[in-house]
């Protein structure tokens, strides 16, 4: 566990999706996807907190429910308004630094996790932030987003767009004039690779690596499903076509 400075993981999370309604309590495993991405980054750390970040409408009323059930702390906030119910989730748990995950990443790496974090603490006074998505070198699916508490506090009084306020780093990766973000690279390139869920056929491809790797008294790395793909690369066809939401300004 990282000692000193308040380290919280926030995970968006709502029931709402557009494409595959309901999949953050899909099953996977034995478990609903939610239940994987915290257990994965329950391991990582350099974290102190995991934290749901979901929302006050009725239909995510299930996921405050399974966060009770399975002692998993929340908040609830505005649906569309994602930037003030992260910046509120981690005001609320005493966050220094937050660290955004999304909960359609059930192959989360906690070591890359851990990776990005450290990467930012060694050069805090420099940076504003650390993240592995400015040049693409991870899976995605893996996405990981270090920003220090007053950035996202700082963010949070500046955005002024919709847009803006409905993703959470928006507002700071186009202000690079006010933020600096760190990116980390991996030394392979592996950004051709999907692993997130957002339809159907993203569930069916995580499911396969599941029945392949998981075993609930050791997480798996981003490196053992990668062995996965060159021993089976026809496990990539699954969801080979399925295309990525593009954010619109």
């Amino acid at each position: 566990m990282n000692i000193g400075k308040n380290v919280v993981a926030v995970i968006q999370a709502r029931t709402g999706s557009t494409r595959l309604p309901g999949k953050v309590l899909m099953d996977i495993s034995g478990r609903p996807m939610l239940w994987h991405v915290v257990n994965r980054l329950k391991s990582c750390r350099e974290l102190n907190e995991v934290v749901i970040a979901t929302t006050t409408g009725k239909n995510d009323d299930v996921i405050e429910k399974y966060c009770r059930e399975n002692g998993i702390k929340f908040y609830r906030g505005s649906e569309d308004d994602v930037l003030d119910r992260y910046y509120r989730a981690s005001m609320e748990n005493g966050a220094d630094i937050v660290v955004r995950i999304t909960s359609d990443c059930p192959l989360i790496d906690p070591g890359v996790v851990d990776k990005v974090i450290r990467e930012y603490r060694k050069r805090e006074e420099s940076f504003d932030g650390a993240c592995n998505t400015i040049e693409r070198t991870y899976p995605r699916g893996l996405d990981t987003e270090v920003i220090s508490f007053s950035a996202l506090e700082k963010a949070h009084a500046g955005a002024d767009r919709s847009y803006h306020r409905e993703h959470v780093t928006t507002y700071i990766y186009e202000h690079p004039g006010i933020f600096n973000m760190l990116n980390v690279r991996n030394e392979e390139d592996l950004s051709p690779l999907r692993w997130t869920v957002d339809e159907e056929k993203d569930l069916q491809f995580v499911r396969e690596i599941y029945t392949r790797l998981y075993d609930p008294a050791r997480n798996f790395s981003m490196e053992d499903v990668v062995n996965v793909l060159r021993k089976e690369p026809h496990l990539q066809k699954i969801n080979a076509g399925v295309k990525q939401k593009v954010i619109l300004k």
